[in-house]
């Protein structure tokens, strides 16, 4: 079996204040930021809190290697949430594109990984989390990104 885990699409920062972390990255000259792009309606959206999960800003900035996405969690309850109010800021979770969302959740509950959450689009794009913060370090994510239009 193939590990879904091999290649990185983004770092996901979570933030207090995502304007003002923005702006410092631009100062950096880190940039151009862009909104997350949520993309079309889910056919599965499996979220511990729907409300909370949409209330979450989010930027984006694509480097040449890798992008990285600044999150800040409403003070909703939310993973999100409980790890900024836990930890502090810092990356929340690693993001691996896949070629197929769905054999990859399978692939990760194969190896004994227990999803936390997930999302699929009638595209077949879509997201799933996973329990890995105890063992990982950080929350790992698989993702297929929508086809562009």
């Amino acid at each position: 079996m193939t590990s879904p885990f091999k290649t990185l699409h983004h770092v996901c920062i979570v933030v207090h204040d995502l304007d003002k972390t923005v702006a410092y990255y631009e100062k950096l000259g880190v940039g151009p930021w862009f909104d997350y792009p949520k993309g079309g309606e889910y056919v599965e959206f499996d979220v511990p809190n729907a409300e909370a999960s949409n209330a979450m800003r989010y930027k984006c900035v694509d480097l040449d290697n890798v992008q990285i996405q600044i999150c800040q969690p409403s003070q909703l309850d939310s993973p999100q949430r409980r790890f900024l109010d836990v930890h502090g800021e810092g990356v929340y979770h690693l993001g691996f594109e896949v070629p197929d969302r769905d054999e990859a959740e399978s692939s990760a509950r194969a190896l004994g990984l227990a999803v936390t959450a997930r999302g699929r689009r009638a595209d077949g794009s879509g997201f799933a989390y996973f329990d890995t913060r105890s063992q990982a370090g950080v929350v790992l994510e698989v993702r297929r990104t929508p086809e562009r239009r």
